[in-house]
């Protein structure tokens, strides 16, 4: 019998927090505690650098030009999406488009991919945990098209109704589109299941993983979904970029969305023929630096490992679990057994926007309201929440600081 292999070494943080120069400053004279990374994380120095790099020795338009800065510029950009291509476990490049971000992607597949292929009454299924990118679009494609948007059921812990969710698809489902990881709430969504069951009725599943991308590796090939869509900003890289992956088959299928240089290989007055994958859905000037600043940040959390990212992420999210629910009034919203590093919470007495207010004043930056997922939110009962969301840079003793600050804010009220 060989032997186990060795268990991969603790982070440490204090080194990798160096990396990140934003984390150095004071915020109203205190040290800034960063727990507002579910709505965005910081970049490392390692990102910061290529973007600038990119910017001072290769900038030029890609894919257009023979000189050599075009050709340096298009080299980086399509390394990228190699770069991409090999973090997801896609099967090809023509399986990675580059885009604005999660939204941008999401929407991409409900003009292209659904509305030409919906009739009124057919039927898209998503969850009641969505965030707004990953409900509107498909209200608007709906409204367009006379099909019928349906809801899957969560319980009181913030968990998907799975039986729910098998019972709500039916031979009108077109499509499933359901989020990896809660924005809102930190729970993990049974995604493969979920595949599994959507798959087996012939229909096809696009997963938002805006909120997924951080904290643990993706495998396109083993989660067999059809589209799946992040945002670099979420993962320690630049904001404006993002990634849609899309099986190729139904790719190659698709019209394209939007109009305009490199989706084309030829324009006359009479008609247009378009580029081949991915480029047919990339119009106009990409975002370069982004890819390359993207690529930068997959390489460096590589580097970190993922493994051992959500390892810490876990070990915060069960202290703050623990000292958060010992403060007398708070309660947590959303204990889905399978959680991302994140908590919602609630004080007695105390707006979430003041607390939120309280905490900026002690150096602290947590999200309040209803984290542009208002359903998820109001199904609790509550019309918003105080959210820490928490990265491998942040440690225990940002935590203690955190419940400081809420404590006070509680004894501020009373």
């Amino acid at each position: 019998m060989s032997a186990a292999a060795p268990l991969a070494p603790p982070l440490d943080v204090e080194r990798l927090r160096a990396d990140f120069p934003i984390l150095r400053q004071k915020v109203n004279g205190r040290p800034l505690v960063y727990l507002d990374n579910g709505a965005s994380s910081q970049r490392p120095l390692a990102v910061i650098d290529a973007e600038r790099n990119y910017a001072e020795t290769m900038h030029a338009n890609v894919h257009r030009g023979v000189h050599t800065l075009s050709q340096r510029a298009t080299d980086a950009f399509e390394a990228a999406r190699e770069r991409v291509r090999h973090f997801i476990n896609a099967r090809s490049v023509r399986e990675v488009v580059f885009t604005k971000g999660t939204t941008e992607s999401i929407n991409l597949v409900a003009h292209s991919f659904l509305r030409p292929r919906v009739q009124p009454g057919d039927e898209v299924l998503i969850s009641w945990l969505e965030h707004h990118a990953n409900i509107v679009p498909w209200q608007m494609a709906c409204e367009a098209t006379g099909a019928v948007l349906k809801v899957t059921p969560i319980d009181r812990r913030g968990e998907l109704d799975l039986d729910a969710f098998q019972s709500l698809l039916s031979d009108r489902t077109r499509l499933v589109a359901m989020t990896h990881v809660s924005n809102a709430l930190g729970t993990v969504l049974p995604v493969r299941q979920i595949v599994a069951l959507a798959h087996a009725r012939g229909v096809p599943v696009l997963l938002d993983g805006a909120q997924a991308v951080p904290h643990f590796a993706l495998d396109m090939q083993a989660l067999d979904c059809d589209f799946y869509a992040f945002s670099g900003h979420k993962l320690y890289g630049p904001d404006g970029i993002g990634v849609l992956y899309g099986r190729e088959r139904l790719l190659d299928a698709m019209p394209p969305w939007q109009g305009g240089g490199d989706m084309i290989l030829s324009v006359s007055f009479s008609g247009t023929t378009y580029n081949q994958l991915p480029f047919k859905f990339e119009a106009g000037t990409p975002h370069m630096s982004g890819a390359v600043g993207l690529a930068a940040a997959i390489d460096y959390v590589d580097a970190v490992g993922l493994e051992r990212i959500a390892a810490w992420e876990r070990t915060l999210l069960e202290y703050a679990t623990e000292r958060l629910t010992a403060i007398e009034g708070l309660t947590i919203i959303g204990t889905a057994r399978d959680k991302a590093s994140l908590v919602s919470f609630v004080l007695d007495g105390v707006h979430p926007h003041d607390i939120g207010t309280i905490l900026d004043q002690a150096g602290v930056a947590i999200r309040t309201g209803h984290h542009c997922a208002m359903p998820a939110i109001e199904f609790f009962g509550v019309p918003a929440t105080a959210r820490a969301s928490f990265a491998f840079y942040n440690t225990r003793d940002e935590v203690d600081r955190l419940v400081a600050a809420v404590t006070a804010a509680r004894d501020m009220f009373r």
